[in-house]
């Protein structure tokens, strides 16, 4: 790999990683490290966040392979994946702050921010519940005979549901175009995932269904992108889907105000030690990059990011109308 395409890649997980920061921080209350100068007390972000902080690397690796005109669904851990897609940071923030100039009119949220205008059709609050519109959105494509394909990212608690079997099956026996992403972080929110899962896992029920699967370091953003990238271009030739399941950890608490207290801080500790950007740094230094390119790259997220929080904080709040807005109508007498 070049150096400079790892710093392209770098350059996501760094936009990933100070966005998940902020974020974290603005809804516990704060946000003066990051050059906002606020009166507001209570927390910018109302609510918990699920954040993807350890997770930059699978989002990433993926995504550089992705074209804006391919498809991706996420998962309620989702800012990253929104964001390698191409998705703008204050849009995104906005959303976070529940104001009007938000992806959603500030109504959807951290958890179903979308932004179709680069081919992300959502996140999602329910596990495993994007894995079934992934498969309708790449059997669509099929039925168009549009080049392009569809990334769906789930979690390793997402396999032990119903949606994860019938999307599978569905993509295998329709031999849909579609990158099935296992963010594995090895927890489904406050419970160890191992001792609940049966059998080899998600690779191994992949493969039980005659689905092509790949088992990657998912903190490696270099062996994700290589794994990604050979997968795809499988589906893009018409071989049907594949299974990519990235192995990570979650630095965090299942949302950004758990203190994750249920899981051995040794271990966290330990994990961090594989820090995907620390883990991309010294690649960086092995190919021969500046000593200060990484520098300049986190500087320059630093920034980004503080100007859309900036703009989020001023931003107007949704009228009350808006909440009449983007509703189904069933029909004046639909309850009678």
């Amino acid at each position: 790999m070049s150096a400079s395409h790892l710093l392209d890649l770098y350059r996501l997980m760094a936009r990933i990683r100070a966005f998940e920061d902020a974020a974290e921080v603005a809804s516990q209350g704060g946000v003066a490290a990051w050059g906002l100068e606020t009166s507001a007390k209570p927390a910018l972000v109302r609510g918990p966040l699920h954040l993807s902080t350890g997770q930059e690397a699978v989002a990433a690796g993926v995504c550089i392979n992705l074209v804006r005109e391919d498809l991706l669904t996420s998962t309620h851990r989702g800012h990253g994946h929104t964001l390698a897609k191409g998705a703008d940071t204050t849009r995104m923030m906005c959303e976070l702050f529940g104001r009007a100039t938000g992806y959603n009119k500030g109504k959807g949220g951290s958890m179903h921010i979308a932004d179709f205008s680069v081919g992300m059709l959502g996140a999602n609050g329910v596990v495993a519940a994007g894995m079934p519109i992934a498969t309708g959105a790449a059997h669509a494509l099929k039925i168009k005979r549009r080049p392009n394909i569809v990334a769906c990212f789930f979690g390793d608690g997402a396999a032990n549901r119903g949606p994860f079997l019938e999307s599978l099956n569905w993509a295998k026996v329709y031999k849909l175009p579609i990158l099935f992403v296992c963010e594995d972080n090895r927890i489904s929110a406050t419970t160890p995932t191992a001792p609940m899962t049966a059998g080899e896992g998600v690779s191994a029920r992949a493969q039980s269904l005659g689905i092509d699967a790949m088992r990657v370091d998912g903190n490696d953003v270099e062996a994700v992108d290589l794994a990604a990238a050979k997968m795809i271009g499988g589906i893009r030739a018409g071989r049907g889907p594949r299974l990519l399941h990235a192995v990570t950890y979650r630095f965090k608490g299942h949302v950004s105000v758990d203190p994750g207290t249920y899981r051995d801080a040794r271990e966290v500790e330990e994990a961090k030690k594989n820090d995907p950007l620390l883990i991309a740094r010294a690649r960086l230094t092995a190919l021969g990059a500046p000593a200060d390119a990484a520098d300049a790259i986190d500087r320059a997220a630093r920034e980004e990011i503080a100007s859309a929080l900036a703009e989020a904080e001023k931003a107007p709040w949704p009228p009350v109308e808006y909440a009449y807005d983007d509703i189904a109508d069933t029909g004046a007498g639909c309850w009678k």
